[in-house]
């Protein structure tokens, strides 16, 4: 199958990042190795990519993040690396994937050498190109989960947190983080663009800040926004642009990420 990511990125729109285009394919297959090993049972996709792949939205994204779906199941998180080579491996891919250590976010780098040089986007025969790949195994409870049928170069049925609890993903990430990723701003965006989208889910969310030291209030379906709106104090915007540019569809809808348009659709209607 290394001819379809080929004619992927041989037919790639103009201005979309060939490298990037072609990272999403081999998430594809990673998520798809994963099925096929009974991950997601356990699992559930979670972060940036999950937004990608179950909602299209439209910016690339690096890592594949998962939450264990219920603390104290098993991970065997060993066992999915091995079926992600296993299925690299039968299609004459120079692929590796070992775990990081023992830590509660189980990670490891997916690493492909070659693979760059031989679809024509690197001149360097022995170019590595990763994905990384994390399991959250003690993950905050709260979260609701479900599960959904989505065809992205690859026919998936994927286990993962709601909308609610996706966006109180997001929210933490916001509150917390000592410096602002343009990613995150740019995310928050597009959910509260779409009036439809639910409220963060508050349990999950306030479970989440607790775990990771927060001293402010707790979290309420009142006071969220005002919060988000008191951290914007502390964003350097010019940077957070510049940040998630190279990752958009569109790099000119980095330009949306200013504090008026966050604030207009942060603050409740009337």
């Amino acid at each position: 199958m290394k001819d379809l990511l080929r004619d992927i990125v041989d037919t790639a729109p103009g201005g979309l990042n060939k490298a990037l285009m072609a990272r999403e394919y081999l998430q594809s297959r990673v998520l798809q190795a994963l099925q096929d090993n009974g991950v997601f049972q356990r699992w559930a996709f979670v972060g940036g990519t999950a937004l990608r792949f179950l909602y299209s939205i439209p910016r690339f994204s690096e890592d594949l993040d998962f939450s264990l779906a219920e603390s104290g199941k098993e991970v065997n998180f060993s066992g999915a690396l091995k079926s992600i080579e296993s299925l690299f491996r039968k299609e004459a891919y120079d692929v590796s994937a070992l775990p990081k250590g023992e830590k509660t976010v189980a990670s490891a780098f997916i690493k492909f050498r070659g693979l760059l040089y031989e679809i024509g986007l690197s001149p360097h025969a022995d170019q590595v190109f990763t994905i990384k790949i994390e399991v959250d195994t003690n993950p905050p409870p709260g979260a609701i989960l479900q599960t959904s049928l989505v065809r992205r170069h690859v026919t998936l049925n994927l286990l993962h947190y709601d909308k609610a609890s996706l966006l109180a993903g997001k929210l933490h990430a916001l509150l917390t983080r000592r410096y602002t990723k343009g990613r995150d701003l740019f995310d928050l965006i597009w959910y509260l663009a779409d009036r439809s989208w639910p409220i963060p889910n508050c349990t999950l969310l306030n479970a989440a800040l607790a775990q990771t030291g927060w001293t402010g209030p707790a979290v309420t379906a009142g006071n969220w926004r005002t919060l988000l709106i008191e951290r914007f104090d502390k964003i350097n915007w010019e940077v957070a642009r510049e940040d998630v540019q190279p990752f958009l569809e569109r790099p000119e809808d980095a330009k949306l990420i200013t504090r008026e348009n966050l604030e207009s659709l942060v603050r409740p209607a009337g």
